[in-house]
């Protein structure tokens, strides 16, 4: 059995249940079709480059699944057929293809992970040279005022 990725965009009018019911629809073809899904991920409701059926927007998902190489037509047929699809790809993956795929979401939870401690160090780092740059602007400042208050203070015992 070769392994695919189907990408597909439903009605925009579905509600998570709905989007649910669909998915089990559509499963349940692949497994018909002697498929088995590997990976379901759900991209949510997007807005679509051009008008496709009347719709602006839809509802995207994307399953990875294996399935034999000749019942393929005949599920891209029945995608053709399902009401609640309004557009659809197949595409064959080769391992490779697939190994990253069914690791990318580890990955992705990973690099999310580092960005947000990445971000909160460098909050912490500008924080601390802000607190820096405005405790020497504060001792400028009381410098200044001290040094004023000596001129002044010798202004008047010299006109005295």
């Amino acid at each position: 059995m070769r392994s695919y990725q189907s990408v597909l965009i439903l009605k925009p009018d579905f509600d998570e249940a709905q989007v649910g019911e669909c998915l089990e629809k559509i499963t349940g073809l692949i497994k018909n079709h002697g498929g088995d899904c590997l990976k379901v991920d759900k991209w949510g409701k997007k807005r679509l480059a051009y008008k496709v059926k009347k719709n602006r927007f839809g509802y995207y998902l994307n399953i990875y699944h294996t399935c034999e190489n000749e019942q393929v037509p005949s599920l891209e047929a029945k995608y053709k057929l399902y009401e609640a699809i309004i557009k659809f790809m197949v595409l064959r993956l080769d391992e490779k293809e697939l190994e990253r795929a069914m690791g990318n979401g580890e990955e992705a939870e990973e690099a999310e992970e580092a960005k947000v401690t990445a971000e909160a160090e460098t909050k912490t780092e500008k924080s601390a040279e802000e607190a820096k740059v405005a405790e020497e602007a504060k001792v400028k400042e009381e410098t200044k005022a001290v040094e004023e208050t000596k001129a002044v203070e010798e202004e008047k015992e010299g006109k005295k």
